[in-house]
């Protein structure tokens, strides 16, 4: 049997909020969106051109505090080409939570606390 990966679930508490963070850090711009009539939830798909792969964003209207992410001992994964500018950028954005010189990656924290590494392309 054969998997292929589709996307990864996050939720969040200010999807505008984290709409904005992943466009502006990532690139990652919103490819489709479920929204039922009553309000209740949104999920936002976003993606970008080098992948099918999908970060998926649920907002829950009824949710009020932080989501509990225990040690954040999980994260999502990006490739760069181009290492030295998104460093600079994630530097300015004051997003960058954990940084490992020595194996040269680091890492950025979304406005939910959810960590996501950054490699370069190899």
């Amino acid at each position: 049997m054969k998997f292929q990966m589709v996307h990864e679930n996050y939720n969040v508490l200010n999807l505008e909020k984290s709409l904005q963070f992943y466009h502006e850090a990532l690139g990652l711009v919103e490819k489709r969106r479920i929204a039922p009539e009553d309000g209740s939830f949104i999920i936002v798909y976003l993606g970008n051109e080098t992948t099918d792969f999908e970060l998926e964003l649920t907002w829950l209207k009824d949710r009020e505090r932080p989501y509990d992410l225990g040690d954040c001992e999980f994260h999502l994964a990006f490739t760069t080409p181009d290492f030295k500018s998104a460093h600079a950028l994630h530097e300015k954005m004051g997003c960058i939570c954990f940084e490992n010189e020595q194996m040269g990656i680091y890492f950025i924290q979304d406005p939910d606390g959810y960590w996501l590494e950054v490699i370069p392309e190899r």
